[in-house]
């Protein structure tokens, strides 16, 4: 079972756009949420594996959208969190 872990930054309108792009490239990413400074919500980005190109443009438009009107605002990010026992490592199956 995989459990969901919260974080949220707060940044200005500039940084926002080359944030989402990181968050998307770290790839454990499953949703993002841009709030204004009073705590609405003015986007929220669900990202699934299957994310990319052509979906992925409108949303990078939306979020760009948003940052040329605030200054300021909360980034919240729902990650899966892979629990330890549950990770597999690599095995050596044979050695020659």
């Amino acid at each position: 079972m995989t459990k969901t872990t919260t974080e949220e930054f707060k940044i200005n309108g500039e940084e926002l756009l080359s944030k989402v792009k990181q968050l998307i490239n770290e790839g454990n990413v499953r949703r993002i949420i841009i709030k204004n400074k009073e705590g609405k919500s003015l986007v929220e980005l669900p990202l699934t594996i299957g994310v990319v190109g052509v979906v992925l443009a409108p949303m990078l438009a939306a979020v760009g959208a948003v940052a040329a009107l605030v200054t300021e605002c909360t980034v919240v990010v729902e990650r899966d969190e892979v629990n330890k026992k549950d990770a597999v490592e690599g095995e050596v199956i044979s050695k020659k």
